[in-house]
């Protein structure tokens, strides 16, 4: 790694490991069967060939996650697979993280008025991670991938479901595995750069539970110039930030999920180029080595189906969420943090590296739900935040989490003016206060109408004891 925290993401082309990791336990890549031979043979050759791939898949399709959208035990037994041997984590490093989470919780109490989280304190490996992470994945997956099957089916012509017919379910076990598979990888790759357990930005760490993973912190202070316990303060700093914020901004996390979940309502397949090469397998001609051929050709066309979403408003709102968590993160660590650690601006520099080159919630969500999100956008969320704690103070700019309407729009995080703007029209004018103020003072010292009534009569009854 040359630019402290930049880790990358990898691409489409994967080496040679990883194609031994996405072949199941037998040695056989799952996927390989989809070609049907190699033009030898008539249909049962090709039904067999069929059959060959299913039983090379082990105990995967009678798994008791099988019924589910995504095959969540083949996913966390390839993200293992994928991690390697994880080295476990060591009491002095669980010491150390604990008293990293304890100094950084104390020091955030300087730059904001959320109160601390609480709860577990936590040293994890990359597989712990894994697994302790999977729940809150499995939440942002899962209307994902239900979707997806529901519209696969419903994008097929009239005629291919009715020939489907008992195939269905199998079908479906295919897709669940195919979307077990790719969650595997996905998850494997962030476990390897995952630095706490909510270190995209997502609510993934279990609910109560501040954790760091010291291993991948040691390895990225190689490339910095900065002493290895004040990276793991910065990296616990800004665990306890996004702690706090989860915990006491309680619909935080609902929004999050319920952004993915209407993304997820509104999928639709566009599957036109698949029906124009399936126009060309001429299945009526009963021909099997017709079919065979067609098949063959199908092999090197482009058959990814367009997948899109109506729903374009709730993309829109979870980038917006993120980039405000993040952004804010930034903001109150810095505070906390800047007169304390001489290195604070190069971790905050290298931090926003990684962001920016794969690191980010956008990015996570992008691999691993399959939501294609702008690139990052908390940096702009950061200036807003400085801003607003510029014009209105720490504990104003935090009342703002009180309720989702209060929080700034994608437009605004364009133009911070407009939110500032809004926060100073709500801000009480104190200097019209005190005047008020002044005046009720004055007014209770003078001395009231009853008062000077009571007075004049007494000067009246002196003059004469006599009544008229």
């Amino acid at each position: 790694m040359s630019n402290g925290f930049g880790f990358s993401f990898p691409n489409d082309g994967r080496d040679d490991d990883d194609d031994k990791n996405r072949k199941d336990g037998n040695g056989q890549n799952p996927y390989e069967g989809f070609g049907f031979g190699t033009g030898q043979g008539g249909l049962g050759d090709i039904l067999n060939q069929f059959g060959q791939m299913l039983s090379g898949m082990g105990d995967s399709m009678n798994s008791s996650d099988s019924k589910n959208a995504v095959n969540y035990d083949m996913a966390e037994r390839i993200a293992r697979q994928q991690i390697g041997q994880a080295k476990q984590v060591s009491s002095g490093d669980r010491n150390a993280v604990e008293e990293s989470v304890r100094l950084a919780d104390l020091w955030l109490n300087d730059a904001t008025d959320l109160p601390t989280a609480e709860g577990r304190v936590e040293a994890w490996n990359p597989e712990e991670w894994v697994s302790n992470t999977l729940p809150m994945w499995k939440r942002l997956v899962n209307p994902v991938a239900e979707q997806m099957n529901r519209a696969h089916l419903e994008s097929m012509p009239e005629e291919a479901r009715e020939m489907l017919g008992p195939m269905a379910q199998m079908m479906s076990q295919m897709n669940a595995m195919n979307f077990g598979m790719q969650l595997g990888h996905a998850l494997g790759d962030l476990a390897k750069q995952a630095l706490s357990g909510s270190d995209f930005g997502l609510p993934t760490a279990p609910t109560g539970t501040t954790a760091v993973l010291p291993n991948n912190v040691a390895q990225i202070s190689k490339d910095l110039n900065v002493p290895g316990q004040e990276i793991l303060v910065y990296i616990a700093a800004r665990e306890v930030a996004r702690q706090r914020l989860f915990k006491h901004v309680p619909w935080l996390t609902e929004r999050i999920v319920s952004s993915v979940e209407e993304y997820a309502n509104g999928l639709e397949i566009d599957t036109s180029n698949i029906e124009e090469a399936a126009r060309g397998l001429n299945l009526e001609s009963g021909d099997p080595q017709a079919i065979q051929d067609a098949l063959s050709q199908m092999q090197g066309m482009d058959m990814t189906p367009k997948i899109s979403s109506r729903n374009a408003v709730a993309t829109a709102r979870l980038e917006t969420l993120l980039a405000l968590v993040e952004g804010w993160v930034d903001i109150v660590v810095t505070e906390a943090l800047k007169d304390r650690f001489p290195s604070e601006a190069a971790m905050s520099e290298a931090w926003r590296r990684r962001r920016a080159t794969g690191g980010s919630a956008e990015r996570a969500i992008s691999q691993v739900v399959g939501i294609e999100v702008q690139a990052p956008r908390a940096e702009q969320a950061a200036e807003l935040w400085r801003r607003a704690t510029q014009a209105v103070g720490g504990e104003r700019r935090d009342k703002v989490w009180d309720h989702p309407d209060f929080l700034p729009s994608a437009d605004q995080l364009e133009n911070p003016a407009s939110f500032i703007d809004a926060l100073l029209d709500d801000e009480p004018d104190t200097k019209f206060d005190e005047e008020i103020a002044k005046l009720e003072e004055m007014l209770r010292n003078e001395p009231g109408i009853d008062e000077r009534e009571e007075g004049d009569g007494k000067d009246d009854g002196s003059q004469d004891g006599t009544e008229l």
